[in-house]
């Protein structure tokens, strides 16, 4: 029975493989190669081809296919990993804007103080000044007021000067 099942798989496997004419041609043909004369006409089976075609799919196609899926994994996991990195630089920036803001309101601190003890030596000019003004007004108002004495002193004085002149009496 061995024997049957073997002589069945040698005629089939006889008949898929090309004739001895076809042998010879293609032995030809490889001769042909190995010169520089182009090549013409070559025969290749179409079955065999067919079935090394499928033997090659059936033989690779599961790794082409796990390595496309790897492939869309890594590829959907890279997405993953920029959308994260994406949102944590966005973060980071947040951090550094609230850091701006809070030496932005450390120096409008310092300034507002700043502006703040400059209203207090403002008010105090301005009172300082005012006293002296009216300080001022008062020294004048009172040399005006010594001077005017004074005149009026030496007019007295130059009336009493007058009188006590000796008039010469008029005859009569």
């Amino acid at each position: 029975m061995e024997v049957e099942g073997m002589e069945d798989e040698g005629s089939s496997s006889q008949s898929e493989l090309p004739h001895s004419e076809d042998l010879q041609s293609v032995q030809q043909e490889s001769l042909h190669l190995d010169g520089s004369a182009p090549v013409e006409n070559v025969y290749v089976d179409k079955k065999a081809v067919d079935k090394l075609t499928e033997g090659f799919l059936t033989h690779y196609l599961p790794d082409l296919q796990n390595s496309k899926r790897a492939l869309q994994e890594l590829t959907q996991n890279q997405l993953v990993l920029l959308d994260t990195l994406d949102q944590e630089v966005t973060k980071f920036r947040e951090c550094n804007a609230l850091l701006d803001l809070n030496s932005l309101f450390t120096e409008a601190k310092v300034y507002h103080n700043k502006l703040v003890n400059i209203r207090k030596e403002m008010i105090m000019l301005h009172e300082k000044t005012t006293k002296l003004k009216k300080r001022a007004l008062k020294l004048q108002q009172q040399k005006q007021k010594e001077a005017l004495e004074k005149e009026q002193q030496r007019e007295k004085e130059l009336e009493r000067e007058r009188q006590l002149n000796a008039k010469p009496a008029k005859r009569t």
